[in-house]
């Protein structure tokens, strides 16, 4: 490890959060030596108490961002301190980040006791930033004892996220009973906690009724579905305490085994794949141009680049 990678790693132990930040960029970097020097880093971090990762999830326009603020200012009041992780989408042009679920984190962004990260999606499936893994050890490491990772919210494809963090929060929009077919299928299925959102001002009977209907549908009826706004910061009391007892259920030690497994395979497979592009810039520069000149189907590319790739490892 480098003199300035051990220098960083002893300043983030202590809370700093310009280190932590510092750190998460390192994490980040698209440079394979950052990467290698990223690498020893988290593999120097020192055991620590566990901390609890509560991932968020919704479609676009629940709420997430005012949700998680609300419900993380409700917490540093309880005491903990608070590290967010919101993924932000991509920009298509630059990869970086928008940036605008920040924006809308102001209560946070004033506590000292929490620290709140946005980073790009980077067009990587799951709702997940490739590096959110590895960040949310950095804030546990830092003394960050919950972590709120905020998803896209693109969909199906976030039921990756239940990867990141031992309790799974689905937000639900007040009139959104259409979307009881999805209840059976993908990111519903997957979600630990269902949160009716916005229930305030003209919304409350809407989002009554919608908890109603969620409850029907559900497999396991005696699940519980709070109601919660933002908003108005109403129901957060109600919904930890929802949290707390779920969780006291669950064997944190396994789901943390199980993680440290996924993001191995994860992780190794995007090295390996970012590896063999690379050797073979010139294969794929050739087949890209002939698909783009209509020479040859996608179908017959891929063919090809298998044939050649697999032929040269031998596999």
């Amino acid at each position: 490890m480098e003199t300035k990678t051990r220098t960083l790693l002893e300043k983030l132990l202590t809370g700093n959060r310009i280190a932590l930040g510092q750190a998460i960029t390192l994490i980040e970097s698209k440079s394979p030596a950052d990467q290698v020097e990223a690498r020893k880093l988290i593999s120097h971090l020192p055991p620590v108490k566990q901390a609890w990762r509560l991932a968020v999830s919704g479609a676009p326009g629940v709420g997430k961002s005012t949700f998680i603020d609300s419900l993380g200012s409700f917490l540093i009041r309880r005491h903990h301190k608070v590290a967010v992780l919101a993924i932000d989408p991509s920009s298509g042009l630059s990869g970086g980040s928008i940036l605008g679920d920040k924006t809308r984190m102001l209560g946070l962004g004033r506590s000292p006791d929490a620290f709140v990260r946005p980073s790009p999606a980077g067009g990587l499936l799951g709702g997940v930033a490739g590096a959110t893994y590895e960040a949310s050890l950095l804030c546990e490491a830092a003394g960050y004892d919950i972590i709120l990772i905020e998803t896209v919210g693109v969909g199906q494809s976030e039921v990756t996220a239940q990867h990141l963090a031992d309790f799974f929060i689905l937000l639900i929009q007040p009139g959104s009973g259409d979307d009881l077919q999805g209840l059976k299928k993908g990111i519903a299925e997957q979600a630990d906690l269902l949160v009716v959102n916005k229930w305030d001002a003209d919304l409350i009977s809407e989002a009554e009724r919608t908890k109603a209907a969620f409850q029907l549908a559900r497999p396991n009826k005696n699940r519980e579905i709070p109601l919660v706004s933002s908003i108005e910061q109403k129901g957060f009391e109600h919904l930890w305490q929802v949290i707390i007892r779920q969780i006291s259920q669950l064997d944190l030690i396994e789901k943390k085994n199980n993680r440290q497994v996924f993001w191995f395979l994860e992780s190794t497979r995007r090295l390996v794949l970012a590896c063999i592009m690379e050797a073979h810039t010139d294969l794929f520069k050739r087949l890209e141009d002939e698909i783009r000149n209509e020479n040859m189907h996608y179908t017959a590319a891929i063919e090809e680049a298998m044939e050649i790739i697999c032929h040269h490892y031998k596999l």
